[in-house]
């Protein structure tokens, strides 16, 4: 282990050593100061505590005296209180900042629309928007700010954008010289299941900052540890990394083994199991294919007027995927103010292919969109039309050129999913002196 990755989990085992110092209710609860790891104790081993409720038990020890700048959206809950508005009542810590990813503070602008600044009514703090003018915070938001906190849930997919947000904090936080601190929270989807093609260098974008593959298994806090000591992003050598961790955690662990209720994360994420399909249907929804926007159940099918509905979910189940089995159906996308203006054959009854989730710690996301994706190929060719439309796009989500050209030679669905297995191997080991749970 480098220089870089000792530093980092010092800090954070001294950090945690400070609660334990006063004698907060989190004695106990199994953390190894001197690592920084979480460690479940028996008491805990069934429940899911996060960074940020750790730290509240904790009345913020360590974060005594400062004025914090705080990354967060509506998942940053502690318990039924956000975290912004218990901060806001600590009388040693002073809450100056509030700054927004996509989606806004409450969480309520639909992807890819500018979020904007304003001041938070209940707190009294400026919020300032992290996707708007800038992605990356600039002097002026932290011209009050001692250091930087950033809790958010993530769903564990690459090109998911509040990590690349993550990411950019992170280079503000070095630059202004102050600390940067994560409380970190569950992937939903585990920290075993990775898989996908590596990002390559000429599709870095804001949905994509990081070359690892589309499933990369990790949460924010490890994820953060990486971007750093990997130096994925430049200038990050001196910071002040400080992850506060989760207790109970196990990378065996999907969502629904947390006992934490689930928050949408963005408003087409309104469920656990749209998150669990996420990463496969959302590739397929770069295509020109709905991906069950303006529907209740965003991700968890996926539809065309040219495809054979029935026919696709025959062959989908005959190749006998893990934990799923698929169903035709029809449906009717429509426009959902804040969630899915005009989506894709808007007002149009489709045929479509419903996932039906049989087994959450079997499914493979990912897999799943890959198959759908070759069969939606092949059924695009036979009915004349194209497949693709934002074809950048697609490039970006995907990483890689790699998928465009194997669906455009005609390879199946196992031979691509078989293309990125010695990367994803390689990606396992480089990931392993970052983790933080076993």
């Amino acid at each position: 282990m480098g220089r870089m990755q000792r530093r980092t989990r010092t800090i954070t085992g001294n950090l945690m050593q400070q609660f334990f110092n006063r004698r907060t209710v989190l004695h106990g609860l199994g953390v190894t100061a001197a690592s920084g790891l979480a460690m479940p104790s028996p008491a805990a081993a069934n429940a899911v505590t996060t960074g940020a409720a750790s730290l509240a038990a904790a009345k913020f020890a360590g974060l005594d005296g400062r004025r914090v700048g705080l990354i967060t959206n509506h998942t940053g809950r502690v318990g039924d209180e956000h975290l912004a508005d218990l901060l806001s009542r600590q009388s040693k810590v002073r809450l100056t900042a509030i700054l927004a990813p996509e989606h806004g503070f409450r969480g309520m602008v639909e992807a890819g629309e500018k979020v904007g600044s304003a001041r938070d009514p209940k707190t009294g703090v400026p919020v300032h928007s992290l996707y708007g003018a800038t992605r990356k915070p600039t002097a002026s938001m932290l011209r009050d700010v001692d250091c930087l906190v950033f809790d958010i849930q993530d769903v564990g997919v690459r090109f998911y954008t509040y990590i690349s947000t993550m990411g950019l904090a992170m280079q503000a936080a070095a630059s202004a010289r102050m600390p940067f601190f994560v409380f970190d929270r569950p992937n939903p989807l585990g920290g075993e299941d990775v898989s996908g093609f590596m990002m390559e260098p000429a599709f870095k974008s804001f949905v994509g900052q990081y070359p690892m593959p589309i499933v990369h298994g990790m949460t924010v806090g490890e994820l953060a540890r990486m971007i750093k000591g990997e130096r994925w992003l430049s200038g990050l050598e001196s910071l002040d990394l400080q992850v506060v961790p989760m207790q109970g955690w196990h990378r065996t662990m999907r969502w629904p083994q947390t006992g934490l209720p689930w928050i949408a994360t963005s408003p087409n994420i309104p469920s656990f199991e749209s998150a669990l399909a996420y990463p496969g249907i959302g590739i397929v929804g770069e295509t020109l294919v709905n991906e069950g926007r303006g529907t209740p159940i965003p991700f968890s099918q996926f539809g065309a007027p040219w495809i054979d509905a029935n026919a696709m979910a025959g062959k989908l189940n005959a190749l006998r995927l893990p934990g799923v089995r698929f169903e035709a159906t029809q449906y009717v996308p429509k426009s959902i103010p804040n969630v899915a203006a005009h989506p894709r054959f808007e007002g149009q009854r489709i045929n479509a292919v419903r996932l039906a989730i049989t087994d959450v710690a079997t499914y493979k996301p990912l897999e799943v969109g890959i198959h759908a994706l070759v069969l939606l190929r092949d059924a695009a060719r036979a009915a004349g039309t194209p497949l693709l439309d934002k074809f950048d796009m697609f490039q970006k989500i995907a990483g890689t050129r790699r998928l465009h050209q194997m669906l455009e030679q005609g390879a199946s669905g196992t031979q691509i999913i078989a293309a990125w297995a010695d990367e994803v191997a390689r990606f396992r080991k480089q990931r392993t002196q970052y983790l933080l749970y076993s």
